[in-house]
């Protein structure tokens, strides 16, 4: 998870913009979020953004959301 990267997505994108270039993305294999390389990493990556922009606009702060959003994927994972 290259945290810097979603951070700055979080940053300069709303949660439907971040939509727009996950969907974008998916039907294009490009983004207007100006983001590049493997179909599934880009993907992957803006909807960890989104998540951490839709935390955000909750009230969290960056950091608990980047923790909270790290939370969920080990729960996922089985850790």
């Amino acid at each position: 998870m290259n945290i810097k990267e979603i951070r700055e997505l979080a940053k300069k994108f709303s949660v439907e913009e971040l939509e727009n270039c996950i969907s974008e993305t998916i039907e294009n294999g490009k983004n207007s979020c100006d983001l590049s390389g493997d179909v599934l990493e880009v993907v992957n990556t803006l909807a960890k953004a989104q998540t951490v922009k839709e935390l955000m606009e909750q009230g969290m702060t960056e950091m608990e959301a980047i923790r909270e959003l790290a939370k969920r994927i080990r729960a996922v994972q089985g850790l």
